[in-house]
């Protein structure tokens, strides 16, 4: 993730990136100390994403080298291609073409369409094709969809729903079979039904915090857990160990998942909604919320804040 900063908000954003969110992109000394940690976790390919890494193009491309450098293969960049309309298009993907990279992973869906003319995508992936670069649109099934919309003009939620349908948020999201966390959560409440606590509590440790299988690393060279966003923790610590009790509320969920975090939060003062919650990480999230401003260093409380923004 080399920034958080984006041009949109998008409601399914695990990440809650957005143009409030602090600006920033990750340096080419970072990039280093990222690609060398990489390395020495043997993890030999990667994907781009943000935020919008399209941003800040030349930093991009400076996070391009350093991978390169690096022996890391470069898999994807993704974008949600507001920038396909600018007369640098042509030449951005030129520019990539010749630094090696292989494909875009190009977004497209109702969501992004409140932000970004669905023309664009459709633009971008025509102009790969040209340029002779791979890509994929993410996801192509929503084109019909998003047929019945003017494709030249950003929509509000209300002229989608107008045109589409009333209830376009919750089909869309399950049609897209999202995780919902970050910005996702305020979906969840939306159209989930709220169940007390007692019913969400369990036993079963939290596991998946430590896997390897889609996690991401920011610009700051934080591990970031998949699927659980706003738990963050230094790469460097983690492939060398942490020191017990550093960070506190992940070693709780690793260890004790939901029902450990639930009665260590309400030591710290934790009072749950009488409405409910309609998920158990959905609770975890409202936790850890709870629990940020508090001071745990692996807690991005920007995030939570961002995040419950329901743009």
């Amino acid at each position: 993730m080399v920034n958080y900063r984006c041009n949109a908000a998008c409601r399914h954003c695990l990440y809650a990136c957005s143009p409030s969110r602090r600006a920033g992109y990750v340096s080419e000394d970072k990039i280093h100390e990222i690609s060398r940690l990489l390395m020495k976790g043997r993890i030999g390919s990667v994907h781009i994403g943000g935020g919008e890494p399209f941003l800040d193009f030349q930093s991009l491309l400076i996070a391009i080298r350093g991978l390169a450098e690096a022996g890391i293969t470069l898999d994807y960049i993704e974008t949600n291609a507001f920038w396909a309309n600018n007369k640098e298009c042509a030449e951005y993907l030129a520019i990539l073409n010749r630094e090696g990279v292989k494909a875009l992973c190009i977004s497209i869906d109702p969501f992004h369409a409140e932000y970004v003319p669905w023309e664009y995508p459709i633009n971008l992936a025509h102009s790969c094709e040209k340029q002779g670069m791979d890509f994929f649109l993410w996801k192509q099934e929503f084109i019909k969809t998003l047929s019945r919309l003017d494709n030249k003009k950003r929509h509000s939620r209300e002229e989608i729903e107008t045109v589409l349908s009333p209830d376009y948020v919750g089909k869309t999201a399950k049609a897209y079979g999202i995780r919902l966390g970050g910005r996702a959560a305020n979906i969840e409440e939306e159209y989930g039904r709220m169940r007390p606590v007692a019913e969400l509590l369990d036993d079963r440790p939290c596991n998946d915090l430590l896997s390897s299988g889609h996690f991401h690393v920011d610009l700051e060279g934080f591990f970031i857990p998949p699927g659980c966003t706003g738990l963050r923790v230094p790469l460097d610590e983690l492939l060398d160990g942490t020191k017990e009790g550093r960070y506190p509320v992940f070693e709780v969920l690793y260890s004790k998942g939901i029902t450990g975090l639930y009665h260590f939060a309400r030591q710290n003062g934790f009072s749950e909604d009488e409405k409910g919650y309609p998920s158990k990480c959905n609770l975890c999230f409202h936790i850890r919320k709870f629990l940020a401003p508090k001071g745990f260093a692996e807690l991005d409380e920007d995030f939570y804040v961002e995040a419950l923004k329901y743009y």
